[in-house]
């Protein structure tokens, strides 16, 4: 049985009653690149209803939001914001915690799941750490950068066509599950430089799923190549 809005959509009205669940709800939706109709295909919802969610303010059941999330791939508080503002790690730690370490193999497969992690290099005011968002370019981390940035000077980069130095960094990502008060964190060491390669450039360019999150003039490429992989996971007795 399909869902349905308790009312036709106004597609006159536009998105001027869109809230915090319907814009989430399309940019999960458009960055998976599925149209209104799959994504009601799937969850067993009309295309109609996905845009009525999109656009005007609703309270769909639980059961349709825990349907949504599981199409797109997120949780339902991922969906609806209540995550949004949330600080993780604030939960009591279990009794019988551990920290183990995890295989390069395993560090290398976690650092494809993600898409924003955290470049850590040495400036001339002092370290810097920096949220980029990325992509794993076979081995090697990827990400753009404005070429006057802490992360652009740190290497030496002249300029999005000009040379680029090469420096020591470090990237890391991570994630932490409060309910359960376990999590685990990846660290990659290794050489830090601007790409200048125009067939790497282009593969990069056409590689990336988007723009950086933080907008403006961030065209230089830069890459990292791990010489040192490792990870750490926590766990405890249940």
């Amino acid at each position: 049985m399909k869902m349905t809005p308790p009312i036709q959509p106004d597609t006159s009205a536009g998105t001027s009653r869109r809230t915090d669940l319907g814009r989430r709800l399309a940019a999960r939706r458009e960055a998976l690149g599925l149209s209104r109709a799959e994504l009601g295909r799937r969850c067993g919802a009309d295309g109609n209803y996905i845009a009525y969610l999109e656009e005007h303010a609703a309270s769909p059941s639980i059961g349709t939001l825990v349907r949504l999330a599981d199409v797109l791939g997120i949780s339902v508080d991922d969906l609806t914001g209540a995550s949004a503002g949330r600080v993780p790690g604030r939960s009591a730690a279990r009794r019988g915690a551990a920290l183990v370490p995890l295989g390069e193999p395993e560090c290398r497969d976690l650092l494809g799941t993600h898409g924003v992690g955290r470049i850590a290099v040495f400036t001339p005011e002092g370290p810097a750490v920096v949220p980029v968002n990325y992509l794993m370019a076979g081995t090697d981390i990827a990400f753009r950068t404005s070429a006057v940035s802490a992360v652009g000077r740190s290497a030496g980069v002249a300029g999005p066509a000009g040379a680029a130095g090469r420096t020591e960094a470090a990237f890391e990502i991570d994630n932490i599950d409060d309910v359960t008060a376990t999590g685990w964190s990846v660290l990659a060491v290794g050489v830090l430089e601007g790409v200048t390669d125009p067939n790497v450039l282009r593969h990069l360019n056409a590689t990336a799923r988007s723009s950086p999150w933080a907008g403006g003039d961030r065209d230089q490429w830069m890459r990292l190549t791990p010489a040192r992989v490792t990870g750490r996971r926590v766990v405890h007795d249940w």
